[in-house]
């Protein structure tokens, strides 16, 4: 994400700057947003160890993860802290489906929640911003707000979608877990161990060849999506 714009550095710091400022503020309020909602949801559900833990709180510092947000600020993919879950605790069959979509979900809900006033016309879409970082934030106040609200939609559609691929140690692997039935959900567990390799694998290869993996898999869907919330 930021490396895409790090030679404004070298002649336009003081755009570098704000946009370093927009996207810390659209990332943490994802992260955030993303990492509560599982909480709060297995606090609801019956077990609650991230309460304990202080997760179920909307402190950003208390749900970063270093790895994930550094992530996110290069490449535009990441993750935050994994709240931690005791399962055997919560109520329900669909206990592991409903905390590991909450987070995803609170992610478009706050995305289409923010794209409001952009449908109504109240605020222009800019279509996210890191395309005109030398003036992002330096026009009137509804050029701002609009800068703002363009970057939160971006990263909070971003990190759902991304977290909603089948691989551990993502939502939608947990998603697709606790959908199958018992037998199935065994046999799948014993691949999850592979995930993070994988993921990591294609994140690199991604950044090392520029493949664009990832981009192919879920940039349509982020596009989709956004175009449904801002009516763009």
């Amino acid at each position: 994400m930021l490396i895409s714009s790090f030679d404004l550095l070298l002649y336009d710091p003081a755009s570098f700057i704000r946009l370093t400022v927009l996207v810390m503020f659209a990332l943490l309020t994802a992260i955030t947003i993303h990492e509560f909602s599982h909480s709060l949801i297995a606090t609801v559900l019956g077990d609650g160890t991230s309460r304990g833990l202080g997760r179920l709180s909307l402190n950003p510092i208390r749900h970063l993860d270093p790895s994930g947000t550094v992530m996110m600020l290069v490449v535009g993919f990441g993750w935050g802290k994994p709240v931690p879950v005791n399962y055997q605790r919560l109520r329900g069959p669909l206990g592991i489906t409903l905390v590991a979509a909450a987070g995803p979900l609170s992610n478009l809900a706050l995305a289409f929640l923010v794209a409001i006033p952009i449908k109504l016309g109240l605020l222009a879409w800019s279509a996210p911003n890191i395309y005109r970082a030398t003036h992002v934030l330096s026009g009137g106040m509804r050029e701002a707000l609009s800068d703002i609200a363009g970057m939160v939609i971006l990263f909070n559609v971003l990190l759902a979608v991304f977290n909603l691929i089948p691989l551990a140690p993502l939502d939608g692997s947990r998603v697709v877990g606790g959908l199958l039935p018992d037998s199935m959900a065994r046999s799948y567990a014993r691949y999850e161990q592979f995930g993070p390799l994988v993921l990591m694998g294609i994140i690199l290869t991604d950044y090392l060849l520029g493949w664009g993996i990832l981009r192919t898999i879920i940039w349509p869907v982020v596009e989709l999506l956004i175009s449904l919330a801002t009516g763009y």
